[in-house]
């Protein structure tokens, strides 16, 4: 691995343009994958293995929770 020296201006202004961008491109990625709620809860219900009881407060809990805004 070489070395490469930069001022340390520089690498603070590429510390935080990496920061900025991994930020913007969690969000990105998590708005472009979130399922509807709606979604995964008949997923969960096509499997079989869940009780109604369990799948109705699953929904309620996904819905109260932040994933569900």
């Amino acid at each position: 691995m070489t070395k490469i020296t930069i001022p340390k201006v520089e690498y603070i202004k590429l510390k935080k343009q990496s920061r900025a961008y991994r930020a913007v491109a969690t969000r990105l990625l998590e708005l472009l994958i979130k399922d509807p709620i709606k979604t995964i809860v008949e997923d969960f219900r096509n499997v079989g293995l869940y009780s109604k009881e369990f799948l109705i407060d699953m929904e309620n809990g996904l819905l109260k929770s932040s994933y569900g805004k």
